[in-house]
C-alpha cells in the first residue's frame, strides 16, 4: 500500500519589476506586497525547491519525496528518463507591465551552455483587460542581420506580432520562439523544468535602483528561431466533464477539463504523476479515501500510484497536466 497521496504545496513568490496584485486580489494567494509578478506553485528548480503543506510530507520537499517515492510518484519510465529531477514547473503569472522580450533554448543548447532541460512552455489566460497583447514570433521571416540591425537602432518592437488575448486563449511557446507577456494579463503556464531565459529587450526601463536590466543579446542570437510562423495558438473543444486536448509535445500533455457535477477519471491509461490547476471555479478532488478542496489559482499533484480520481464542482475549468509515455 502506498504512504503516498496527493500532495499540495506552499506557493513560491516572485518579485518582478513588472509585477502586479492580482495574484492576491484575484486568486487570494497571501502576499504582502504588490509587486509580485509569479508564483511558482510546483518546482524542482535549484534554489527554488516546492515544500510540501498537507499530510504525512508536510515539510518535506519534492526532491526529497521525490528521491525516497521514485517512479511510485512521478511514473517508472519518468524515473527512468528525469531521475531526481521533476520534469515540470507549474506558474501562475501576473503582468501589470509588459514582460521583457525574451527567448529560451531547445534542450541541446541548454545542455550545451547550461547543463539544464531547454524551456518549452504553454499559457492558459486566465484573466485578460481590454486591448491586452501578448508578443510572440515576428510578423514575418527576418534573418539574423536584419533582427540585429532593428536592435542596433532600438526598434525590434517593430519586428514583432502581436496578439489579441482574451479569457481562455491558449498558447504553446515552442524554444526559439522569440515572445513576451503583455500587460493586464494574468495567465498560467506549464513548462519544462528551467530557468532558462534569455532577455533581448526590456523597453529600456530601470529598476527601482534606477539600473537597468542585463540583457542577453549574444546568448540569444544562436537560440532564436527567425521565421514567421504563426503555429502558437492553440484550437481545443471544451466538451463538459471530460478532457479536451489542448496541448501535446514530449514534454507534457495539457488537457481542459470543464467541471460540471462529478467526473471519474481513470489514471491508470498513462505512467505518469497528474497535476490539477483549478483555472476557474472551485473544485473538491477525491482520491481513494482522500478529500481536497481547491480554489481557483490552487494545484495539487496526484503520485502515478494512484489509480483514479473524483472531481465535483457546480462549474469550474481544470487543467490537467502529465508527461507522455
Amino acid at each position: 500500500m502506498s504512504s503516498l497521496y496527493p500532495l499540495r504545496f506552499a506557493p513560491i513568490f516572485k518579485e518582478r519589476i513588472w509585477g502586479g496584485n492580482k495574484l492576491k486580489q484575484v486568486l487570494k494567494k497571501n502576499i504582502q506586497t504588490d509587486l509580485i509578478g509569479e508564483s511558482w506553485e510546483l518546482s524542482d528548480v535549484e534554489g527554488d525547491v516546492s515544500i510540501v503543506q498537507n499530510g504525512a510530507l508536510k515539510g518535506q520537499s519534492l526532491r526529497e519525496v521525490l528521491k525516497k517515492h521514485k517512479g511510485e510518484l512521478v511514473g517508472q519510465k519518468n524515473y527512468q528518463k528525469f531521475g531526481d529531477t521533476f520534469p515540470l514547473l507549474i506558474k501562475f503569472i501576473d503582468a501589470r507591465e509588459d514582460l521583457s522580450i525574451q527567448v529560451h533554448p531547445d534542450d541541446a543548447l541548454a545542455q550545451k551552455r547550461h547543463q539544464t532541460f531547454g524551456k518549452t512552455e504553454m499559457w492558459y489566460v486566465m484573466q485578460a483587460e481590454k486591448n491586452a497583447k501578448l508578443i510572440v514570433g515576428f510578423e514575418k521571416s527576418v534573418n539574423k542581420e536584419v533582427y540585429q540591425k532593428s536592435l542596433g537602432k532600438n526598434c525590434l518592437t517593430d519586428l514583432l506580432h502581436y496578439e489579441s488575448v482574451d479569457t481562455g486563449d491558449t498558447f504553446f511557446i515552442k524554444t526559439g520562439t522569440i515572445h513576451a507577456v503583455g500587460a493586464g494579463i494574468l495567465l498560467a503556464e506549464i513548462q519544462q523544468t528551467s530557468d532558462i531565459t534569455y532577455r533581448v529587450y526590456d523597453f529600456n526601463r530601470k529598476d527601482k535602483n534606477g539600473n537597468t536590466r542585463e540583457l542577453h543579446t549574444e546568448l540569444a542570437l544562436e537560440a532564436i528561431n527567425y521565421s514567421g510562423n504563426r503555429d502558437f495558438k492553440v484550437d481545443y473543444t471544451k466538451i463538459l466533464n471530460q478532457p479536451n486536448q489542448m496541448v501535446a509535445c514530449p514534454y507534457f500533455v495539457t488537457n481542459l477539463i470543464p467541471v460540471s457535477g462529478e467526473v471519474h477519471l481513470d489514471l491508470t491509461t498513462n505512467d505518469s504523476f497528474k497535476i490539477y490547476m483549478v483555472v476557474s471555479g472551485e473544485v473538491q478532488f477525491t482520491c481513494e479515501s482522500e478529500e481536497q478542496n481547491l480554489k481557483v489559482g490552487e494545484i495539487i499533484l496526484i503520485p502515478a500510484s494512484q489509480k483514479s480520481i473524483v472531481l465535483k464542482a457546480e462549474n469550474a475549468d481544470v487543467l490537467e497536466v502529465y508527461v507522455p509515455d
